[in-house]
């Protein structure tokens, strides 16, 4: 290489050569200097620019040959630009020259100006290997029409088809292959063309059975038999086979396959592993990781992202940390340099199980992220409700794509932003970004923690717009949406009407009944899941216990909680028996709840002490609420909740010094009960309201409408129940302090804005007070329109001077 160099800068000018020797000579020079820069390395592409330099200076005219080979030099250093130029300096240039720079757009992706190429070459200089470069094109552009038509005019004109032209037609003809007969029809035609030799015609071949197989009559039998009669196959035959059998549902058919290997394939590992992780085999996966590892084949980024990623889907977390342990001790590459998947699966892995501060240790060391990377530590945040994290996150990604809005919007709507998820929402929609389904569920779930019903309702009509009304995420979302608004009729016709349901649709309906109290209802919906064959699951059962105990059906709710174990094998956990106390404490079987609790298989916590105060206050069990109060103080002495019952309790048995203790205990504890807080829907504003309320720009007008309502009620039989005001206070300060509960002002507030005969839905943080409960009543039957109100616990829907709840809450 030295001497080259020298030569080629020190050769004499073109007028001395020619007295020396002919143009041919200087040719052939100039043909063997640059056969030494075919090497694809910056190295050899630097000489043969030096070369090409030379030619231009010295003045000669180069032949085709050698602008051929420039022409290829300068495509394999992806300086097709200049290639192009020479290409159009050439008259009438052969098809060397062509089919090179149809190899070299091809590759880049600019199939459009490689077909233009090649068509600009006349018939009667076109040869296989042109072809061969023009289907290879489309193939790997995934245009295997093209591939097809090209390969049929090929032999219209004549030309023969070689082992890589069919290697190449079978490769386009498994992206648009559609029957059987389609394929019989290629396979005819290799065996025509005695092509079947050959190993790389007989694998892509087989792929192309494989991946028609969905639609075959045998999905994998033409595609083995064929792998059978190969005699000689290489590491992508069998590969073709393993994946083809896992693609098809036929893993154990794979398993015999792999053990009929005669030699240890790291690619055939990598199958089995990767097909056992899509199947749910855990731990045969890990199985055959150990047995690949003892077998000393060498595990590469496949084999460690199918096994990381299987650890992240399964929750095997300790195994998936022991998996990145191995990678670090065996130093199979510095942690800040694995494969950008490795590192993706890493992330994914400690987000998925909770461990965000180490995903985001090793998503900060990566020196390559895309956008998987990006999606994971997002969703790791979102999926703890570390909100602000994930912000900083969402704001700082380069590139934002669909499901990057899809997972921030829903994080938004599940963690209590609400007004912040509808608001990216929109934002969404102004960059041009068009929504899918799951970001208008993600918004509609917004709406349902809002109780923004007529922003909902605009969502829906711009589903059906769309034609998302047949997703199932958003149909589940507007179930619940529609639920938590108070429209459960709504939620009802949109149950019925969804062309598809699975287990959390028949869960949504169940809870929107049960909340709404219609606890009959929810358990016909219940039988007629299990009339559908669907098993129900944890969470159905939570649903279920929860709607028997608001509508007190105590014999129902003790059937399903004893078929839990005995007819679906689910054993009960703490939330189970905390609903089912609730159930027997709500009904006053307060003795039979309090047993239940001394023999629980496990030390009962908040939850289950937290169902039995509740119950004691509702009837007045003294004894048994103080114990119940005492062990809740132990276990979460800052909740508020405790001291507020207890202190009810108290001032229901008129025992005032006692409930001025529990006051005084908050005070001392630093306790501090959370004010009430109520919102409605009026004309697409969501209107707040807090207890004694004097912030909202209209609440003195509403304060004036209540007191002349609070005549007329008092004409109609309504008297205020005092009692449900806690500080001493003068009678009449009681009765005014009653009307500045939040949910009071709220509901004034709906009556003077909404229009006329117009159901009023209020929401609420926190349990409805008692006498603001019989106060609805009363100024149902007054305005003569309905009320809604949903408080911490459940749905009460006033008419006429009724409650749905029939006084069961």
């Amino acid at each position: 290489m030295k001497n080259f160099i020298t030569i080629t800068s020190s050769s004499p000018p073109l007028s001395i050569l020619l007295h020396q020797t002919d143009v041919r000579a200087i040719a052939n020079r100039y043909a063997a200097q640059l056969q030494f820069c075919c090497a694809q390395n910056p190295i050899s592409h630097s000489l043969a620019q030096s070369v090409h330099a030379n030619i231009i200076t010295s003045g000669f005219k180069p032949r085709g040959h050698i602008l051929n080979r420039l022409i290829d030099i300068y495509c394999k250093s992806n300086n097709i630009v200049y290639a192009r130029y020479l290409f159009d300096k050439i008259p009438k240039p052969d098809i060397v020259s062509r089919t090179t720079l149809i190899s070299a757009y091809s590759e880049l992706g600019n199939v459009n100006f490689a077909k233009y190429i090649f068509d600009e070459a006349p018939l009667s200089i076109r040869d296989t290997v042109s072809y061969n470069a023009m289907i290879t094109g489309f193939s790997h552009n995934n245009d295997g029409y093209n591939a097809i038509k090209l390969f049929n005019e090929m032999r219209k004109y004549g030309f023969k088809p070689d082992n890589l032209t069919f290697a190449s037609l079978l490769s386009a003809a498994a992206l648009v292959a559609h029957d059987e007969r389609e394929c019989k029809q290629l396979h005819c035609n290799v065996v025509k063309a005695g092509a079947d030799l050959f190993v790389s015609v007989l694998n892509a071949l087989i792929s192309l059975y494989v991946k028609c197989g969905f639609s075959l009559s045998s999905p994998m039998s033409d595609a083995r038999k064929l792998f059978d009669q190969m005699e000689k196959r290489d590491e992508l035959s069998w590969m073709n086979m393993i994946t083809g059998y896992v693609r098809n549902g036929e893993i154990e058919s794979a398993r015999e396959l792999f053990d009929g290997m005669n030699e240890n394939l790291q690619v055939a590992y990598n199958a089995m592993i990767s097909g056992y992780v899509q199947h749910g085999f855990m731990l045969k996966a890990l199985e055959m990781f150990k047995s690949m590892h003892l077998e000393g084949i060498e595990l590469d980024e496949f084999t460690y992202t199918s096994v990381i990623s299987g650890c992240a889907n399964s929750g095997l977390f300790l195994i998936g940390k022991q998996v990145h342990g191995s990678i670090l001790r065996t130093g199979w590459r510095p942690a800040s340099k694995l494969a950008l998947p490795v590192n993706n699966a890493l992330v994914t892995l400690y987000c998925k199980c909770g461990k965000v501060d180490q995903a985001r240790q090793i998503f900060d060391s990566m020196l390559e992220k895309d956008h998987v990377s990006w999606n994971a530590i997002l969703s790791g945040y979102v999926s703890v409700g570390r909100i602000d994290g994930a912000k900083n996150v969402f704001n700082a990604m380069p590139e934002k794509d669909l499901l990057t809005w899809m997972v921030m919007i829903s994080g938004f709507a599940q963690n209590g932003y609400g007004e912040d998820a509808l608001k990216l929402f929109d934002r969404m929609r102004t960059e041009d970004l068009a929504p899918c389904d799951y970001s208008f569920a993600g918004a509609i779930t917004a709406c349902a923690s809002l109780g923004a019903l007529e922003h909902g309702r605009q969502l829906h009509a711009q589903l059906i717009q769309l034609g998302f009304n047949s997703s199932l995420s958003a149909g589940n979302a507007l179930i619940t949406m529609y639920a938590r608004c108070g429209v459960v009729e709504a939620a009802h016709v949109v149950f019925h009407t969804m062309p598809y349901i699975d287990s959390v649709s028949w869960n949504s309906m169940i809870t929107a009944l049960g909340q709404h109290g219609h606890g009959l209802q929810a358990l016909k919906v219940f039988d007629l899941m299990l009339q559908e064959n669907i098993k129900p699951d944890r969470i159905t059962f939570l649903i279920v216990l929860t709607a028997c105990s608001h509508s007190g059906l105590v014999k129902e709710g003790c059937k399903y909680f004893e078929s839990m174990d005995n007819v679906y094998g689910i054993t009960p956990d703490e939330d189970h028996y905390a609903r089912f106390i609730d159930l027997l404490c709500r009904a006053g079987k307060i003795s039979e709840a309090n047993d239940l609790i001394q023999n629980l298989p496990f030390k009962p916590g908040a939850p289950i002490w937290e169902a039995l105060l509740n119950g004691c206050r509702i009837h007045g069990n003294m004894e048994v609420g103080i114990q119940a109060a005492d062990q809740l103080f132990q276990l979460t002495p800052q909740h508020d909740g405790t001291y507020i019952l207890l202190a009810n309790m108290y001032a229901d048995a008129g025992r005032r010094e006692d409930m001025a203790k529990v006051r005084m205990m908050m005070r001392e504890r630093g306790v501090k009960k959370e004010p009430g807080c109520s919102w409605l829907e009026v004309a697409n504003k969501v209107h707040v309201f807090l207890v004694d309320d004097t912030s909202h720009p209209q609440v003195h007008e509403v304060y004036t409408y209540l007191r002349e309502l609070g005549v007329k009620m008092r004409k109609l039989g309504y008297v205020p129940d005092t009692k449900y005001v806690l500080h001493d206070m003068e009678s009449e300060q009681k009765e005014y302090a009653l009307s500045t509960h939040s949910e009071r002002l709220a509901v004034g507030f709906g009556l003077l804005k909404l229009p006329r005969g117009a159901t009023v839905r209020v929401l609420k943080n926190l349990r409805m007070c008692g006498d603001c409960h019989t106060a609805f009543k009363f100024i149902s039957k007054l305005v003569e329109r309905e009320i809604v109100v949903r408080d911490g616990r459940r749905f009460h829907h006033f008419r006429n001077g009724e409650c749905s709840c029939g006084n069961y809450w």
